[in-house]
């Protein structure tokens, strides 16, 4: 058996005096889509954060590809990594959060170009010829030379999906990367992802858009006041929840 691409193992998180991760245990394996659904406040945007250490947790373990974040193991202890080896980890997960975070001066291209040229050390024309590889992927071959202020919402979003896959992770982790969108660009975003997905990249999907986790999901995870409620094939999720939490929700965005 494979490792997991992640492994939550009893996360807390607070902030202040606020429980907001109340022991979260889940599992994603390799090339898995795992999309997760809930109310606002109620955890899934903190978790998704905490899996590249965005946010510390306070108690638990969270590993991603069979070792632990942002921590180190010296016998029973966990000792906290420096920032540069924090950020060593963070390469390799993409995050794609709801708003674009475009370099508002720069092409689209070299939008895409940036991080692995400047953080990872690759030549211009490597990278060059991966960047407009992954605008093609995400349909805007057309648009390379075009700056975030010419492009719409949805167009810059897929910018910022491209730059994300220009690391070339191991993991994509999704913060309900359409919820800043007019409903009639989601559809491009949606179907970028889809094709991400079908290329066999683990995805950690946190979602408003029920109909992509329903096709593209292999888990859904319900979340409600900082736990995990019920997880589960999305198609059974949906049709037939266990819980009358996870009913009361899904009566209200059905």
């Amino acid at each position: 058996m494979s490792e997991p691409m992640v492994k939550a193992e009893g996360v807390h998180k607070y902030f202040g005096r606020l429980h907001v991760l109340r022991g979260i245990d889940l599992e994603v394996e390799p090339g898995e889509v795992m999309c997760v659904i809930g109310p606002s406040g109620s955890g899934k945007s903190t978790f998704l954060r905490c899996i590249n250490h965005l946010e510390k947790i306070d108690s638990g373990r969270l590993q991603v590809d069979g070792h632990l974040v942002g921590y180190r193991q010296r016998g029973d202890k966990l000792h906290e990594m420096r920032e540069s080896e924090v950020a060593a980890q963070r390469r390799e997960i993409g995050m794609v959060f709801q708003r674009f975070n475009l370099f508002p001066h720069m092409t689209a291209l070299d939008n895409v170009m940036e991080a692995p040229i400047q953080v990872k050390g690759e030549s211009k024309a490597a990278v060059r010829e991966r960047a407009t590889a992954l605008l093609e992927q995400v349909g805007l071959s057309d648009k390379m030379s075009g700056y975030p202020s010419q492009l719409s919402g949805g167009q810059q979003q897929r910018v910022a999906i491209a730059r994300a896959l220009a690391m070339e992770p191991k993991l994509m982790l999704f913060d309900e990367p359409t919820s800043a969108l007019d409903p009639e660009l989601v559809g491009d975003v949606l179907d970028a992802m889809r094709r991400l997905a079908a290329d066999g990249m683990t995805m950690v999907v946190v979602t408003h858009e029920i109909g992509f986790a329903r096709e593209v999901g292999d888990t859904l995870v319900f979340m409600d006041g900082g736990v995990v409620v019920e997880t589960g094939n999305p198609r059974d999720v949906l049709a037939n929840p266990r819980h009358e939490r996870t009913r009361s929700f899904l009566s209200k965005v059905l």
